[in-house]
């Protein structure tokens, strides 16, 4: 009797572990059955926030064309928009006072984001025309690397890969086993032809790769880019035509050279312009601890604003906009 006692009391127990055991996995799939579901809505629904927020910046752009003139660093599209509550929009649209908490807690989401000039930097098709290297721009790249404090040796290299890379295929070249570089896509590829990631950390602020030669633009570009495109141009002109063009933009090219006050310094359109016509956006969503990041390259030709490319990535709480 004993013994059947203990046997019905470890029965009683593995039946209490086995019940226990199922219940708990049974939570736990249902718990993350609700967390997927609950991720899936989230990243829907942030997609088509960024989307609706990219629609904006085209509007901008597009309304600035129909102004026409140059573009400058006062203009609506350079004011980035600091982070701000979803429902302050809805309220606004709706005519209403945000009063409260969003029982729904949709004021946990934030929108935040920025544009820039692309033309205000040095850009990497212009170093290659007709399969040669282009005088005037490998002579601003270098000025730009002296200034850095960049091996001027990644600067040769990199010349040399993209010359492989945009060389004409030719019947004898085609029959040849040396395969060329492929063609960068985005800055990050220059790693590849090249550029140490040290170097392309500090030359990302300064260098863009657009899809055609591009001239730099005065109006929004850095003091180091303005000394790198400008032969004759030093860094206190630079910084003095910088303050210039804050007080009041620059009209035209011939604007500019006065504004220099150096009758030796020349520009021309080929590589110097007053507009633009590739713009940068990018946009951020915070969700609860997730922060969202899109970016995209835009080109606008007229009243026709298209999209070049789209990134979309998770971001670091210090790499964001909204700290």
């Amino acid at each position: 009797m004993r013994a059947q006692r203990g046997a019905a009391i470890l029965t009683a127990m593995l039946t209490v572990v086995l019940v226990a055991t199922l219940a708990s996995g049974m939570l736990w799939q249902q718990w993350r059955s609700v967390e997927v579901e609950s991720a899936q809505r989230t990243r829907v629904q942030s997609a088509w926030i960024l989307t609706g927020a990219l629609d904006w910046a085209r509007l901008i752009l597009r309304e600035d064309a129909r102004q026409g003139g140059p573009d400058y660093l006062a203009e609506p599209w350079a004011v980035a928009l600091a982070p701000a509550r979803l429902t302050t929009f809805l309220a606004a649209e709706r005519g209403e006072a945000l009063v409260g908490d969003d029982p729904d807690g949709v004021q946990d989401a934030f929108l935040a984001g920025s544009m820039q000039d692309l033309q205000a930097r040095l850009n990497v098709t212009n170093l290659i025309e007709s399969g040669k290297l282009h005088a005037p721009s490998m002579a601003a790249w270098t000025s730009l690397f002296k200034q850095l404090n960049l091996p001027e040796s990644e600067l040769l290299a990199l010349t040399q890969q993209l010359l492989l890379a945009y060389a004409p295929v030719t019947t004898a070249a085609a029959t040849t086993q040396v395969q060329p570089p492929l063609r960068p896509q985005a800055v990050a590829d220059l790693v590849w032809l090249g550029l140490s990631p040290a170097t392309l950390q500090v030359l990302d602020p300064f260098v863009m790769l657009l899809p055609v030669r591009t001239p730099v633009n005065l109006n929004t570009a850095a003091p180091e880019v303005l000394v790198a495109c400008i032969p004759g141009l030093d860094m206190a002109q630079a910084r003095t035509l910088e303050s210039a063009r804050d007080a009041q933009h620059l009209s035209t090219l011939a604007d500019a050279e006065k504004r220099v006050g150096d009758a030796e310094i020349k520009l021309n359109v080929a590589e110097h312009a007053v507009s633009t016509r590739f713009f940068s956006v990018t946009g951020q969503l915070r969700v609860g601890q997730t922060t969202l990041q899109e970016t995209s390259v835009m080109q606008r030709d007229g009243l026709e604003v298209k999209i070049l490319s789209r990134t979309r990535e998770v971001v670091q709480a210090g790499e964001s906009l909204l700290q």
